[in-house]
């Protein structure tokens, strides 16, 4: 019995295979045969070959033995030009003539499908309905059959589903409500590359349902603690070679509210030392204002030390832009009691900033575009003299990475700061600058200024996603109004940056002089740097 049964359902499959009927169409201009479950499914074959535009096609023999049924047709000239028709709802909504010819049929059927799709009727489709030749030319009428339009109902997180409340609202704000279409997901999408805490493991999907569209995020948290050290070799003042360099710590994201803690230590080779401590809080109490708080100390070996501290509140215009209102407390005071050039002074004052940046689908790049803009008004008590004099501070700086062709990549960037008064500025309290992260040709903080600018150049190759070789040159200018000095200045150099298993290593070599001055091979600087995330 248990043999018996296995040898009835074979004999059964067999029977029924055998007892099925199959229907086969030949093109008998290719020879090419298509299989057709059932007659139905083979006169819907033939009507489809007019929707391509074989408005001719003719079935020329059928041939049936038994359960095989063989149909030989022939398509005939394909006419992919033709005169349209459109109807009048797709004339009023894209201004489309009436009637006009077309040379690609196919091509014009795409683009109104397109034009549809990107006002939410992604299913829709556009159809064909011959109605007869004129000469030689197919008279053709093109209707749509829309579908239900989709706009955007939902975004979802999975994966890492502790992204702050504050940051989701922020994105549905900007997306839901949207016409559903491709442009809109490529801007989401684009909007959360290079995130520093949101790692997107795939594009983002969508799910349709009769009644929503949702579109599902899946990420991950993304290791966004970052150790950055820098070391420097070069020349002071003196021509003597020194070593200096900076510690960069953050602490990002450890309580999934976006928040981060930076410690920040720097020496130069004329013994300035620079310590920061800041801590930013993005979305206060859920809200979309967010905090940050800086502590900035430097001390000029054993002449002066200057203490910063500026609290912030800021405002998250969107996913880009912020805009910001600070204060500012700041004391000096002169060490060494030799150093006339020095004033011991309190400053206390209010600012406004702004604050936008893009970020850059080239992981190694940190933006595309990056603009900070900032005004302080500022009033200073110099202790000594028991004078009070106010003052105005702004800062701007802009940076763009713009893509040549390939693998070739141009980075633009300036940077220019001034303050104003009618009371003249000591030497503690004038803006510092240069060194790696702006002219990288000079000592960092070398340069003292009440007024500077600079602009940058800059050459990348990139190789696969993984390194680039730069080439820059940077020209600026600097004012100090008290030593009646305003010269112009130079700065070039190359490097390298690559990833590693501990990180992003980089190299980099500059000179730079003041315009009529001669190069120097010993003002040569060399600075090398890894920035390791965990």
């Amino acid at each position: 019995m248990k043999i018996l049964l296995p040898l009835f359902l074979l004999f059964t499959c067999v029977f029924l295979k055998a007892q099925a009927k199959e229907y086969w169409l030949i093109d008998i201009q290719t020879d090419k045969k298509t299989l057709a479950k059932d007659s139905t499914a083979a006169v819907k074959f033939l009507d489809s070959l007019t929707q391509n535009y074989y408005y001719f096609t003719e079935v020329k023999k059928v041939n049936k033995d038994g359960n095989l049924t063989q149909i030989f047709f022939d398509k005939g000239k394909n006419y992919n030009q033709a005169e349209v028709r459109l109807d009048e709802e797709t004339i009023r909504n894209f201004k489309y003539q009436p009637q006009f010819f077309t040379k690609n049929l196919d091509s014009l059927k795409k683009e109104i499908s397109e034009k549809y799709r990107n006002q939410g009727f992604v299913f829709n489709r556009v159809r064909s309905q011959f109605k007869g030749m004129k000469g030689d030319i197919p008279q053709v009428e093109l209707s749509v059959i829309k579908s239900d339009q989709r706009k955007i109902d939902g975004i979802v997180f999975k994966g890492y589903e502790k992204v702050p409340k504050r940051f989701i609202k922020n994105l549905e704000k900007e997306y839901l409500g949207k016409n559903y279409q491709e442009n809109t997901l490529s801007k989401l999408n684009q909007s959360l590359q290079n995130h520093p805490f949101i790692l997107l493991d795939k594009a983002p999907q969508t799910l349709f349902t009769k009644d929503s569209t949702n579109v599902f995020l899946f990420a991950q948290k993304k290791k966004s603690n970052s150790f950055d050290g820098v070391i420097g070799f070069g020349n002071d003042k003196t021509e003597k070679f020194t070593f200096n360099g900076s510690l960069n710590l953050n602490f990002r994201n450890m309580f999934n509210g976006f928040e981060t803690v930076n410690i920040f230590w720097q020496r130069n080779p004329d013994k300035g030392q620079t310590f920061d401590l800041q801590t930013d809080i993005p979305y206060l109490f859920k809200s979309n204002i967010g905090g940050n708080f800086k502590i900035n100390i430097f001390r000029q070996d054993s002449t002066y030390a200057n203490v910063k501290l500026t609290p912030a509140f800021y405002l998250h215009l969107n996913s880009k832009q912020k805009i910001g209102l600070r204060g500012t407390f700041e004391t000096s005071t002169v060490l060494d009691s030799l150093y006339v050039q020095g004033r011991d002074y309190n400053k206390k004052g209010v600012g406004l900033w702004y604050d936008y940046s893009e970020p850059s689908e080239v992981e190694l790049f940190l933006y595309k575009t990056r603009i900070r803009a900032e005004a302080d008004y500022i009033t200073t008590n110099y202790s000594a003299e028991n004078i009070t004099a106010n003052q105005t501070n702004f800062f701007i700086s802009g940076e763009r990475n713009f893509h040549i062709k390939g693998n070739n990549y141009l980075n633009l960037r300036a940077e220019s700061a001034l303050l104003n008064s009618k009371s003249n500025f000591a030497i503690n309290e004038l803006l510092r600058f240069g060194g790696w992260n702006s002219l990288r040709g000079f000592n960092e903080n070398a340069l003292y200024a009440d007024f500077y600018y600079y602009g940058t150049a800059e050459y990348r190759y990139l190789v696969g996603n993984q390194a680039f070789f730069d080439v820059f040159a940077q020209y600026g200018e600097l004012q100090n109004k008290s030593l009646g000095l305003k010269p112009k200045l130079y700065s070039f150099g190359l490097g390298f940056n690559f990833i590693l298993p501990i990180g992003l290593m980089s190299f980099q070599i500059s000179n730079g002089n003041e315009f009529g001055n001669p190069i120097k091979f010993g003002d040569t600087k060399i600075h090398w740097g890894i920035l390791s995330r965990f």
